[in-house]
């Protein structure tokens, strides 16, 4: 990773391990690799451990949000899967957050981990508002008068106090988060297009020099990487395109 530049995050958003790693297979061995909810239901942690043993870096995307012993228990599982980064929700509370940095801490000490990853401690990361809601969904969900940028302020600030090493968020309250939490608290972002692509789902999407020059530290691609008939070459327009 280039100091200053953010790192692409390749989301393996397939139904089931073979077509995964085929693509696996087509980047380069430095590439990180994004394991959420469908894949891990269906492959389950050796998904993890084959990326992990094979010094490739994994961030497992569970957005894990329980009570707090369920929820430390659960870091510690990750940790010793040899993941890099893991989600947890914000809106699980001060008692849940601090949990799971605890047992992050206490799982590196004890030497969890996998391959290349063994003593790298694994760092959490917290889900402040999902990049599919925008200011007109947002008070279903969290109450009225609730938006996007103050909701993402509060929970992103919570997370910091409670040990937590950064956030997930869409590229338009990154730089926010950077100026009330700190430059060393990490921000995740979804959310990337390149400039002309479709939204698809997603409410709130940026380019990649929108989040570079907003101060991402990772940026989480998808369907414009894993869907391309040339994935590496995708990947590589990808990181040229955070210097246009």
């Amino acid at each position: 990773m280039v100091a200053g530049r953010p790192e692409v995050i390749v989301a393996l958003d397939y139904p089931d391990f073979e077509s995964a790693w085929a693509l696996v297979e087509q980047l380069p061995a430095d590439t990180w690799y994004k394991v959420g909810l469908e894949l891990f239901t269906r492959a389950g942690p050796p998904v993890v451990e084959r990326l992990a043993g094979e010094g490739r870096n994994v961030f497992l995307d569970l957005k894990l949000h329980d009570i707090p012993n369920t929820v430390a228990g659960a870091v510690r599982s990750a940790s010793r899967l040899g993941a890099r980064l893991l989600t947890v929700h914000a809106a699980g509370g001060e008692a849940m957050l601090r949990a799971a940095a605890d047992a992050a801490v206490e799982a590196a000490a004890a030497g969890n981990g996998s391959g290349a990853q063994a003593h790298s401690r694994l760092r959490l990361l917290a889900i402040t508002v999902l990049t599919s809601l925008d200011d007109a969904s947002l008070p279903a969900v969290f109450g009225r008068g609730a938006t996007v940028e103050e909701t993402v302020g509060r929970l992103a600030g919570l997370a910091r106090e409670s040990g937590i090493d950064g956030a997930v968020s869409s590229v338009r309250e990154c730089r926010a988060i950077k100026l009330a939490c700190g430059e060393e608290f990490m921000v995740v972002t979804p959310g990337i297009r390149l400039a002309g692509q479709d939204a698809q789902d997603q409410a709130r999407v940026a380019t990649p020099a929108v989040a570079s020059a907003a101060g991402a530290d990772y940026l989480v691609v998808g369907r414009t990487i894993t869907k391309s008939e040339d994935p590496r070459t995708a990947l590589e327009t990808v990181r040229a395109a955070i210097d246009s």
